[in-house]
């Protein structure tokens, strides 16, 4: 089978279940940044130092694969049904509450605001973070009453969550302090600067 269809060469995209729609359209923005999401999070796999993290998120790519195919099969319409896609992992959610709060039992309770950085795999985790809240905010953008749209959002809020918390643990147990935020860091800018005369 060829990788390449030349079907999308006049910037149209087919949909699961039938139709079509432009490539911009906010159901591809919502399922190609889901798929964005599971491409930067598969690069933090390999950053990770801890092991018990590397094997939860390992789950959570397959999750992804399955949010992104039921965000590519739009509701039934008239004449045309949903297409038969992978289950939403619903039971995942309260799974991903149980990881925090378990994270949270390790960690020194959060004083400040702590910056994106840390050990590699920290990093990549706040990468993984900013992507998922413009995941969620793509699905939220397509603006339906969907009640598996619904769904999306809130495994989608919680994971940014978790990706923030398993971040932290990733610093604390490759002995890395998480980076707090200095909000007067700007102040020393041109201090060392002086007018020409």
């Amino acid at each position: 089978m060829k990788i390449y269809t030349r079907t999308g060469d006049a910037g149209e995209t087919a949909l699961l279940g039938g139709g079509r729609v432009p490539k911009n359209h906010p159901r591809v923005e919502a399922y190609g940044t889901v798929d964005e999401l599971n491409a930067v999070l598969g690069r933090a796999l390999g950053a990770l130092h801890d092991a018990s993290c590397r094997e939860r998120l390992a789950r959570i790519q397959h999750d992804l694969f399955n949010l992104g195919a039921l965000l590519a099969a739009p509701p039934p319409v008239e004449g045309r049904r949903r297409a038969k896609v992978p289950p939403f992992p619903a039971a995942r959610i309260a799974e991903m509450e149980g990881w925090m709060d378990e994270a949270e039992e390790e960690l020194a309770p959060l004083a400040q605001f702590i910056l994106p950085g840390g050990s590699a795999g920290a990093t990549e985790l706040h990468l993984c973070r900013t992507v998922c809240r413009r995941a969620e905010r793509a699905v939220v953008a397509l603006g339906e009453t969907d009640e598996e749209l619904g769904a999306i959002v809130r495994y989608l809020n919680r994971l940014s969550d978790l990706f923030f918390m398993l971040a932290r643990l990733e610093n604390l147990r490759a002995g890395v302090e998480d980076v707090p935020w200095d909000p007067a860091a700007h102040e020393g800018i041109g201090a060392g600067e002086r007018e020409e005369p």
